[in-house]
């Protein structure tokens, strides 16, 4: 990841744990700035490739800044703000200082997808960048990069053979797989443990998966496991 592929996120002191938990898990580089002076001092070589700013707490030093970031010789954009539902009647009026805007509390998978479609759109060439391989599937995001997980946002806490395990039914789903052919793809031809290691695993995750999501590994009688659903249903 090059240096220019530094996202600028103003979050207030300290950054809010929602916001920086979704940047981190996209694996998007961020730094916290507190003014326009902060812009400038740790401006990258390859300038920035855009910036949030949280305008919730703190709406007029948060306009301000965006103010001084659109004024620049070589303004700061794509500009995403963050708001409380009760800004949006003065939206209109301040609709020259941002590209796209977030209410608060934010959705993490929508913040992202904002995030993900507003850099594409500029066209800098800064999401390819800055987006890491992610695993994607029904609310369930794996970062592959980083050997982060969440779950509808929510950080999962998994050991490394849990994340590959998981890593590995996500990225084909609907497929069934025999306790065997896990063991020798997940734990590699060398491991000589039994298929009890397989299903120990399996009731790990859909425990830590919580009960709404743990039906997203499926047990097939008298052959294996399936993540997720075919497309018979």
């Amino acid at each position: 990841m090059s240096e220019s592929a530094e996202l600028l996120a103003i979050f207030g002191d300290p950054p809010p744990t929602d916001l920086v938990r979704t940047l981190d898990l996209g694996g998007y580089k961020w730094k916290a700035v507190t003014g326009a002076d902060d812009v400038t001092r740790h401006e990258p070589s390859g300038g920035w490739a855009g910036a949030v700013v949280a305008c919730d707490a703190d709406p007029e030093t948060a306009w301000a800044l965006c103010r001084a970031l659109r004024k620049r010789d070589i303004p700061v954009a794509p500009l995403l703000v963050l708001l409380s539902g009760g800004q949006l009647a003065d939206l209109s009026m301040r609709d020259d200082l941002f590209d796209d805007f977030c209410l608060t509390p934010f959705h993490p998978i929508e913040l992202e997808a904002r995030l993900r479609h507003m850099l594409r759109k500029n066209g800098n060439g800064a999401s390819a960048d800055m987006r890491p391989d992610l695993v994607e599937y029904s609310g369930l995001a794996l970062n592959v990069e980083t050997y982060q997980a969440a779950i509808e946002g929510k950080p999962l806490d998994l050991t490394y053979m849990e994340y590959e395990l998981l890593k590995f039914l996500a990225q084909n789903p609907g497929r069934v797989f025999t306790r065997e052919v896990l063991l020798s793809r997940v734990w590699g031809y060398e491991y000589y443990g039994g298929a009890r290691t397989v299903d120990v695993h399996i009731r790990r995750l859909r425990a830590k998966l919580g009960e709404e999501h743990q039906n997203l590994i499926q047990t097939v009688r008298s052959v294996g496991y399936r993540f997720g659903q075919t497309r018979w249903g």
